[in-house]
């Protein structure tokens, strides 16, 4: 499963809270697509599958598909707030190699 810091966590609990719907989970995934060959998708979801993972980190539940775990396993879910602009970026030492936007990898 990925791991979210600290930052991240925080992120994603000022997300959930604007959202105010109870009952929303962090789904990470890994889909087809992209330049390098797989995606990221990340979004809130209320629906978890009877094989989807689920995890609660620093009280943000999260929620992975079994084939997309499998390509996030050691991955790290990180939100850096800088000059360069904002957002969510994936470490994933599954990557063999990456595109330039970070959105994509293979």
């Amino acid at each position: 499963m990925i791991t979210l810091t600290d930052t991240a966590s925080t992120k994603v609990k000022e997300l959930l809270a604007q959202e105010g719907q109870d009952g929303l989970m962090l789904r990470v995934a890994v889909r087809p697509g992209g330049c390098s060959g797989f995606s990221y998708e990340m979004f809130f979801d209320s629906e978890k599958d009877s094989d989807d993972l689920l995890a609660e980190q620093a009280g943000v539940p999260v929620v992975v598909d079994p084939s997309s775990a499998q390509l996030l396993t050691g991955a790290t879910l990180d939100y850096k707030d800088g000059l360069q602009g904002a957002g969510f970026a994936i470490d994933n030492p599954n990557a063999q190699k990456t595109c330039g936007c970070g959105q994509s990898f293979s």
